[in-house]
């Protein structure tokens, strides 16, 4: 099976990466090669034009402002839309010709669509937003292309997260790479595979 894999040099793609060896992985980033911006809809396209077909699309990409809701402004949650959302959204919307029949697209939301932390309001948004657009998608996908999300809590290999998590036990990077083989190698459509 080969597998496009955006966002492939972060703690999720890597851990996405490693639960689907032995597949024909593609890994892109930004300063990897194939190299994209996801913010960028003609670098999402080209990325698409240079990797060709693919049997399934895995985004663990997406970058969020983290304050206090009051010193968030308007410009803060459209970073947080075009960070997170929309560049998830470019990525079914152009790659979905390159998807085979019968393929799959796996998003990436996270923990705080589902329980809010201090500084965290503008990632519940987003969040939110791609479980919602998931389960929306799965229905009118063609082809019978599949669609979920994987929502992970914090992870034990991101140390430096952890303080912004009281409470919250750290999942390892195994079991959220298990959850993205769940959504490739499996048969769901429409949803949000949570790692907490």
């Amino acid at each position: 099976m080969k597998i496009l894999i955006i966002g492939a040099s972060g703690h999720v793609g890597r851990a996405a990466a490693g639960a689907l060896e032995g597949h024909d992985i593609v890994s892109a980033s930004r300063n990897g090669h194939p190299s994209v911006d996801v913010t960028d809809p003609a670098s999402v396209e080209r990325l698409f034009e240079e990797v060709g077909q693919v049997d399934a699309v895995i985004a663990a990409v997406g970058s969020v402002p983290f304050a206090p809701l009051a010193e968030l402004g308007r410009d803060d949650f459209e970073s947080a839309l075009r960070g997170k959302v929309l560049s998830q959204l470019d990525i079914v919307r152009i790659g979905t010709r390159f998807v085979r029949d019968g393929g799959s697209f796996t998003l990436t939301s996270g923990i705080l669509a589902r329980e809010p932390i201090a500084t965290g309001a503008a990632a519940s948004l987003v969040n939110g937003a791609i479980e919602a657009f998931v389960l929306g998608a799965a229905a009118e996908l063609p082809r019978g292309i599949r669609i979920n999300a994987v929502s992970p809590s914090v992870l034990e290999d991101a140390p430096s997260y952890h303080s912004s998590f009281p409470g919250f036990v750290p999942v390892s990077s195994y079991r959220v790479g298990m959850a993205y083989a769940k959504s490739v190698l499996g048969v769901q459509t429409g949803q949000t595979f949570p790692v907490d």
